[in-house]
């Protein structure tokens, strides 16, 4: 098993940082492009991993977004036959409804550079053990969730009780951006002005910072990324 399933749901947040690592570990990356009606698969089949990419979308619109059930279902069959499994933003939400997680509004927008700090769970966590406790990653969320039973909170901002979470051995939900490069940061920029200017956020607010705090993202991102993906070559 030397492939991974990408669900990608917009054009403008692609793997990143996480797709590097996987190639860089021999996997080959099937990317399901939802943005353009390619269908989610129904199962995991041979597959090692399944990687859940951010999206415009809640996890409750499935009337509006039908294929956010079939993607659902394609994570309770990863978790069934124990694949790994990484949900960033979006993905991390789909990943804590489907551990049976309750998912909603928070009642904020979270969109910018915010400060995250890791629990003292993380310390002793596979991919996060020598991470810096705190770190500033890009956060673009409106959406939260509650903490999945039997999962471990992992790490917390000032607004946000669960920014990433671990659940058995092999399955994550990052909230935040750890996956972001210069390219993609502009083109959400580009993609979601209206969001961010409904926000009260300046596209400027965003992008100047990104100098200053992309460089240590990614070094952070591909440490935990290649253990990530040491994990699923191992499969």
């Amino acid at each position: 098993m030397r492939e991974t399933i990408i669900l990608q749901h917009d054009r403008c947040e692609g793997p990143g940082v996480i797709g590097d690592a996987l190639r860089r570990r021999g996997q080959t990356l099937r990317t399901v492009r939802i943005y353009q009606g390619e269908p989610v698969p129904r199962a995991m089949d041979d597959a090692s991993g399944l990687v859940i990419m951010g999206g415009p979308m809640g996890v409750y619109e499935a009337e509006r977004f039908p294929h956010l059930r079939d993607e659902l279902r394609l994570i309770e069959d990863a978790l069934r036959r124990g694949r790994s499994v990484f949900g960033v933003c979006l993905g991390s939400q789909l990943l804590a409804a489907a551990l049976g997680a309750r998912v909603y509004p928070g009642g904020y927008q979270e969109i910018g550079w915010y400060r995250v700090d890791l629990t003292d769970a993380a310390a002793s966590d596979p991919l996060l053990h020598d991470v810096p406790r705190t770190f500033t990653p890009m956060l673009w969320h409106g959406d939260v969730f509650d903490l999945p039973a039997g999962a471990v909170c992992l790490a917390s901002s000032e607004m946000t009780a669960h920014q990433a979470f671990r659940h058995g051995d092999d399955v994550y939900g990052l909230l935040f951006h750890l996956e972001m490069t210069a390219p993609q940061l502009e083109a959400m920029v580009a993609a979601f002005a209206t969001e961010i200017a409904a926000a009260g956020i300046s596209a400027d607010a965003i992008l100047s910072p990104a100098a200053t705090h992309l460089a240590p993202l990614s070094e952070i991102g591909t440490r935990v990324f290649d253990r990530f993906a040491e994990r699923v070559a191992a499969r």
